[in-house]
């Protein structure tokens, strides 16, 4: 049975009993302050099972894209070494919320897998939670006798905590679990061991295929469990795990998941994946097949959902993934050229039908990818040369760990990678000094980052809260929850819910609404606001006296004002760059703040002066022509598309959608805008760059920053004229200027030239044969370009001539060096080698050729003792 058909038969079997299909999530979480990444199927769901929200229906199923590679729930390491971890995976799953429960959930899994995927049931054990005392919750009975009528006892395993009680974290809601596994193991291997033993023993054909929690509890801060006010069923079945068993094979590699993504990596690299490894060698090649597979996924998907590689964040999750697979092509299978943005093709051909981002965004996932591959080359090259320099300076045979962690840390050079090379060349690496220099590095990182959060407080029950901020700034509200959160790096915050706010929280780009909470006795500062699983969060340093009385909610508004005008100048902004640049143009990230905006877009090639100057017109024109906003805040999402409605890749958007139009422009959108273009004022771009591959960037200001921006240049414009003596004609006037100054360069040049000159005369008698060479170190008045002409003048009359001339100009000293071709060879004498050390002496390096050289620095009373110690090097 093919993947695709695997997928399929499960959407349609929970499609028949009920439930909605639903499209995956984005792998990029966007709204979820707690996860950077979409680690399960149910985390697209957590505002339903937390009671925030009501879903579209009571029973839904889907598959969704995961990535495990941070947090609580990191499988990095283990993928490529082991067949079944992953770091991207396909979840598919069915949910009930507050509907159907256990005798449900059981059933229908048990029937799928044994009548409709034909699995026989002599190979597959289920789990069971045995209770535990320590959380007072007991054994699963209810599980317990329904597996009982479909399966031999002796094939129910009792299940601890660590593997049959499922939480999404250290708070929130869980459950007790049952696991059913599979044991695809041949006849020879279950006679001799009982498949019933290896569960949960980490085997590699004896796996968990399917989860099926049971939303009973809500994890409480202080550790405690409370009932949640329905029962939940979330379950999750491991697709590629799936593929393997109804496939016939042993690995999940094997299956056609992987398989056509493994001869790609082949036909390009000439590594050859065999089933089973006869030696170290072949499983080495093996394992870095597997590695760059799996992650050429992850990555891929990450792109396509928006998420870019960076430094920090989300994205420099992404840029790790990527590079663990290009160090492992390096390593082991010699590539040494980029190659693994070839294999998105294969994706969107294998892929494309269900994540049809996979297809429409292939071309900018290709070009980020290759300039991320070709940008590490060049770092494991760099780093290459840096660990040979370690490596000289080591003595003995053990090279120090703390070395090793700064090209690690700083250069991104891989720890593995160092040790593979010194142990070739017959080095050991200080594990225990890298290990100690690690944790410290994380121990720093994780305080800083560190959070407590306690539990909600709840004044008002039940989801009564609402947003009015898109037609008033102001309003009275009560609180209905409010709980404190500590953190290293903020001290002690509140996070407050009101009924009825009218403050924005940041999405979509726009950053939070600021402003105060005013009682009788108080104002409060609101410092952000948030949003976290379907709640507006107010951040303040401190709560109110009364918490239960009632407040007047008031947004800065001027603050908003400013994010307004900036927010509806991206869309005319978007337009503006698809109308002039071409349709192949998408947004790919904005920033909306009170004092700017950011806007990334796909793009090939570095917009030009002429066409930002059309950018900028365009979306003036728009301003200029009072174009009123036409707001529709529930429209049909389908219908919003038909009439033309832009959607951007990455997020997630339910049945009914907001759509925001200004003229010809219109795009799904939740954020706060202008009621009329002509409130935006004017636009200005300030800049435009590159972000990666296929991505520019413009930044650009309206409003209030505009005004001040041209208030600003009207001043510089009156200050530049009173300089220039108030001409009439200020541009003409700077013209001669930059005129009469070149001239004037070119007779300073000359009148140096010619100091030179006079200048050889007087040095050509200080010029000592030392050794058999002429030798000659001393200080001149001359500029770097004078010291130059003044050293090849000299060595144009001496064929053995070694000079060292140290000038300082403007407080910065330079040295400049010469040494005849014919005693670089004869003497080994080198002007690069010797400046890069005789710099130090005026705090500062350079370098060269092995003839001439020169070296900057910034201690000008160093210079004596640079040429004091020139005549080292003919000793």
């Amino acid at each position: 049975m093919k993947s695709q058909e695997i997928r399929q038969k499960f959407l349609n079997f929970f499609e028949e009993r009920g439930h909605m299909v639903v499209p995956s999530a984005p792998i990029v979480l966007k709204d979820d302050p707690t996860l950077m990444f979409n680690n399960s199927g149910m985390a697209q769901f957590k505002e339903y099972f937390l009671g925030n929200a009501k879903p579209k229906s009571n029973r839904i199923t889907d598959t969704q894209k995961c990535l495990r590679v941070s947090g609580k729930h990191n499988d990095l390491e283990e993928v490529g070494i082991d067949t079944y971890h992953h770091t991207m995976f396909e979840m598919l799953g069915n949910w009930s919320f507050g509907d159907y429960f256990k005798k449900e959930a059981i059933n229908w899994a048990w029937e799928l897998l044994t009548e409709v995927y034909n699995i026989p049931k002599d190979i597959l054990y289920v789990t069971v939670f045995e209770g535990s005392e320590e959380e007072n919750v007991p054994f699963d009975q209810e599980a317990y006798d329904i597996w009982s009528t479909l399966i031999g006892k002796d094939r129910i395993l009792m299940g601890n905590k660590k593997d049959n009680f499922w939480e999404m974290g250290d708070q929130g809601p869980c459950g007790p679990c049952t696991e059913i596994h599979v044991d695809i193991r041949s006849a020879e291997e279950k006679a001799k061991i009982a498949g019933r033993e290896l569960v949960n023993g980490d085997h590699p054909q004896v796996v968990e295929i399917w989860n099926n929690v049971f939303m009973e509890f809500n994890r409480k801060a202080d550790g405690s469990l409370e009932k949640l006010p329905a029962q939940h069923v979330d379950t999750g079945m491991g697709f590629e795990r799936l593929c393997m068993v109804l496939q016939g094979v042993q690995s999940n590699y094997d299956t056609d998941v992987f398989s056509p993504l493994i001869a790609k990596v082949s036909e390009l690299t000439g590594g050859k994946y065999t089933m089973k490894a006869k030696d170290d060698e072949e499983e080495k090649i093996n394992i870095a097949i597997r590695v760059i597979v799996d992650h050429v996924r992850a990555v891929a998907f990450a792109i396509a959902d928006g998420q870019l590689p960076s430094n920090n964040g989300a994205g420099y999750v992404i840029r790790r993934i990527l590079r663990r697979a290009i160090r492992y092509a390096f390593t082991f299978l010699d590539k040494k050229e980029p190659f693994i943005y070839e294999l998105v093709e294969v994706l969107s051909t294998q892929m494309g039908a269900f994540f049809p981002e996979i297809t429409s965004q292939k071309e900018l996932v290709k070009n980020v990818i290759k300039e991320e591959e070709t940008s590490f080359l060049r770092t494991l090259e760099q780093g290459l040369h840096l660990l040979d320099n370690v490596i000289k300076q080591t003595e003995g045979k053990v090279v120090s760990g703390v070395k090793a962690f700064e090209l690690y840390d700083t250069f991104g050079f891989p720890i593995d990678l160092t040790a593979l090379i010194l142990r070739e060349k017959g080095y050991e690496l200080d594990e225990a000094g890298f290990d100690a220099a690690m944790l410290e590095q994380k121990t720093r990182s994780r305080a800083a980052s560190e959070v407590s959060t306690d539990d909600w407080t709840v004044l008002v029950s039940g989801n009564v809260e609402q947003f009015v901020g898109y037609d008033q700034l102001e309003n009275e509200v009560k609180i209905t929850r409010y709980r404190k959160i500590d953190s290293k790096k903020d001290g002690k915050l509140f996070q407050i819910v009101l009924d009825s706010t009218p403050f924005y929280p940041e999405g979509g780009g726009q950053v939070g609404d600021t402003g105060v909470l005013v009682s009788a006795n108080d104002t409060i500062q609101v410092i952000d606001t948030k949003k976290e699983n379907n709640l507006i969060l107010h951040i303040v340093r401190e709560l109110p006296a009364n918490v239960e009385g009632t407040l007047v909610a008031k947004v800065d508004v001027e603050a908003r004002k400013q994010s307004m005008a900036n927010h509806s100048a991206t869309h005319l902004l978007h337009q503006a760059l698809r109308t002039i640049l071409g349709t192949h143009v998408e947004q790919k990230g904005s920033l909306v703040a009170p004092t700017h905006l950011r806007f990334d877009f796909s793009h090939f090639s570095k917009v030009t002066e002429e066409e930002l100057a059309q950018v900028e017109a365009f979306v003036n024109d728009r301003i200029h022509d009072h174009l009123p906003l036409v707001e529709r805040r529930s429209i049909p999402m389908a219908q919003a598309i038909a009439e033309g409605a832009m959607a951007l890749f990455g997020e997630k958007y339910g049945d009914e959608v907001r759509a925001i139009k200004f003229g010809e422009s219109m795009e799904l959108c939740g954020g706060t805008h202008v009621g009329n273009t002509s409130d935006i004022w004017q636009f200005k771009i300030v800049s435009e760059g590159a972000v990666a591959a296929g991505i520019r960037r413009i930044e650009a200001i309206t409003n209030k920053a505009a005004r001040q921006f041209y208030a600003e240049q009207e001043d510089t414009l009156k200050e530049l004229k009173a300089v220039l003596k108030n001409p009439q004609d200020t541009l003409k006037a700077v013209v001669s200027l930059q005129d009469e100054n070149a001239k004037l360069k070119k007779q300073v040049e000359q009148l140096l030239k010619e100091k030179a000159k006079n200048l050889k005369g007087d040095l050509k008698g200080q010029i000592q044969e030392v050794n058999g060479i002429s030798f000659l170190a001393v200080e001149v008045d001359l500029d770097a370009a004078g010291a130059k002409d003044l050293a090849y003048e000299l060595g144009n009359e001496f064929s053995n001539l070694y000079v060292l001339l140290g000038s300082v100009a403007n407080d910065k000293p330079m040295l400049t060096c010469y040494v005849s071709k014919d005693i670089v060879e004869s003497k080994g004498l080198n002007a690069g080698t010797i400046v890069r050390e005789l710099g130090k002496h005026i705090q500062g390096g350079g370098g060269g050729q092995a003839f001439f050289a020169t070296a900057g620095g910034k201690n000008p009373a160093g210079m004596a003792d640079a040429i004091a110690h020139a005549k080292d090097y003919l000793k």
